[in-house]
């Protein structure tokens, strides 16, 4: 963990975090879906967790609305940077910490709990289970989790495909095109049916399996060109469609969501 640590520090102080949902159509498009449907279910007096809340895209964004938020980041860099974005009026707690080690908090605290970054980072099996089952824990019993991951064929389209990488990344899978998963990659990669298992061994009830930005960051050239009412009519494509197992493996982010028991 301390390795991944340092690679992910590294990664953040050079990576402008806090203009990732605002540079283009296709980056709008994971906010605007993700937000759609944590709105859902979202009511006036909840409180919420983010875990892993980089430089507090969500957490502000709620905050701002008057909800109680409580963020937890591991990069000192993005909590600064959350904390420019705090004013008076806002109730929100920051705090330093990572997924997999939520014992500041007791059992059934939050009403939501939002994990939208930290699967991107976490390489193994027993990290991973250890941070959905820190989410769980402090979710009150009924309320929901949104955990967020990258799934491995919208990388092999994107990167691989798109960037003309196919050769280069010839060693970096096996003969079906999985990625290898390492830090150095920054990025941990899921097939959708292997997230899934891992979630039906969990206290949870699936509500939801969302394709947050669909087909955006490989079709990014054609959806970025598009002025706002075009793109506001993608939007209604893209929420009619983005639960359809028929079109999610492509998406770079899929979100799932749960209730818990």
């Amino acid at each position: 963990m301390e390795k991944v640590d340092k690679i992910l520090k590294t990664y953040y102080n050079q990576y402008e975090e806090e203009n990732r949902f605002k540079k283009s159509n296709h980056n709008r498009l994971e906010f605007i879906t993700t937000t759609n449907y944590i709105e859902k279910y979202l009511k006036k007096k909840d409180k919420i967790l983010e875990v892993g809340a980089g430089t507090g895209a969500y957490s502000l964004y709620y905050a701002k609305q008057g909800y109680d938020v409580t963020a937890i980041e591991l990069v000192e860099e993005n909590i600064e940077k959350l904390k420019q974005g705090i004013t008076e009026k806002m109730n929100i707690q920051v705090y330093q910490g990572n997924a997999v080690d939520l014992s500041r908090f007791k059992d059934e605290t939050f009403d939501i709990t939002l994990v939208l970054g930290p699967m991107y980072h976490l390489f193994t099996k027993e990290e991973q289970e250890k941070a959905i089952a820190e989410a769980i824990r402090v979710t009150k019993k009924g309320g929901l989790i949104y955990f967020a991951y990258i799934t491995n064929d919208a990388v092999v389209l994107k990167v691989l495909l798109l960037e003309h990488k196919l050769l280069e990344y010839k060693h970096k899978h096996d003969e079906n095109f999985k990625l290898v998963n390492a830090p150095e990659q920054i990025f941990n990669l899921f097939l959708i049916k292997d997230f899934e298992e891992m979630m039906e061994h969990t206290n949870t009830i699936c509500l939801h399996e969302v394709a947050t930005d669909g087909i955006a960051q490989a079709m990014q050239i054609y959806i970025d060109q598009l002025n706002e009412k075009e793109f506001e009519e993608w939007i209604q494509y893209h929420l009619a469609t983005c639960e359809r197992k028929d079109l999610m493996g492509y998406s770079t982010h899929v979100l799932h969501i749960c209730q818990k028991k």
